[in-house]
């Protein structure tokens, strides 16, 4: 019985140390109901089974649960193991090579000791769920991993690009949730750059060190260029609602909504096809003004004629 009683003190002392970066001796022993020397020995049996536990002495000091070299047993509350489950499931469909079989093995694994309560909830919000984003396009992990690197490190990356080789400063990845994109300072255009990460061959982190630019905000940088890059027709279109309603019917990758005054907003979408254009514009709902370009208030009005006919009687 005294075995059991320690065994599961040491366990509730694992999911203390995991649950925030640091606790006081005197923390530790008020939550578990003990003296600072029983949380002592129990640090110890800790450190035994391999468990990195750090302490600090002093004012401000404490135990901190160290990075050890593999990955030790976590121990989850309720909320944490649905929300872990949920998004491996989401994981299994992401678009890094590789990352979906590894999320479903790490399912499976969850799965095998999470509670049958827990397990019901988990597959009750799963078959409740639909995605409607179509699959993205798959990114090599190691590709992730290099970039990454660079990016932290400071250090050039070269690749070939559209049949070139390019030599960038790397500065962040970011993702639309069905590609990938690399925001970096373009070294021969001396220029800011957005690139594809799946149209990216032979990348290469060298072993130059830059330092890192004032730059635009990753996200921001990249949706404009996403938004605005490559297209027929850029359009720029006045809308009489909030900024945040129309971010909720423009996914970010499609396009971009700024501030604007008075109850209005304004849209930056582009698109190959006017028609296209103005029937997707039209789909929101709102009022909207067309700021540019002109032909798009022809392809409206042609569109605006269409539909009075299809009413006719």
């Amino acid at each position: 019985m005294k075995v059991e009683a320690t065994t599961e003190r040491v366990l509730r002392l694992l999911a203390l140390l995991q649950r925030r970066p640091s606790w006081t001796a005197v923390e530790l022993a008020t939550e578990l109901g003990v003296t600072d020397r029983s949380v002592r020995r129990d640090v110890e049996r800790l450190r035994t089974l391999g468990y990195p536990v750090h302490a600090t002495a002093g004012v401000g000091g404490g135990y901190q649960l160290g990075a050890g070299t593999r990955l030790p047993p976590l121990l989850l509350d309720d909320e944490e193991a649905i929300a872990t489950a949920v998004s491996l499931r989401l994981a299994a469909g992401g678009t890094v090579a590789g990352a979906s079989e590894a999320a479903l093995r790490a399912l499976a694994k969850l799965d095998q000791v999470m509670p049958p309560r827990l397990r019901a909830e988990v597959r009750a919000v799963h078959d409740a769920t639909e995605t409607l984003v179509g699959p993205g396009i798959e990114i090599d992990a190691e590709l992730l991993v290099t970039l990454a690197r660079a990016c932290r490190d400071a250090v050039r990356v070269r690749f070939r690009y559209a049949d070139r080789e390019r030599t960038v400063e790397p500065v962040r990845m970011v993702t639309t949730g069905r590609r990938w994109y690399l925001m970096a300072w373009d070294v021969d255009r001396d220029d800011w750059r957005t690139f594809r990460l799946d149209r990216m061959r032979e990348v290469a982190a060298t072993t130059w060190r830059f330092r890192v630019r004032d730059h635009p905000d990753p996200v921001a940088y990249v949706q404009r260029s996403v938004t605005e890059a490559s297209y027929g027709y850029l359009a720029r279109v006045r809308v009489r609602a909030e900024p945040d309603e129309v971010r909720e019917l423009v996914p970010p990758q499609v396009g971009r909504v700024e501030d604007d005054r008075d109850g209005w907003c304004v849209l930056v979408v582009g698109g190959e096809d006017l028609d296209w254009l103005a029937v997707q514009i039209a789909r929101l709902g709102f009022d909207t003004k067309v700021l540019e370009p002109p032909e798009l208030r022809e392809a409206a009005a042609h569109l605006a004629r269409r539909a009075a006919a299809m009413a006719e009687t």
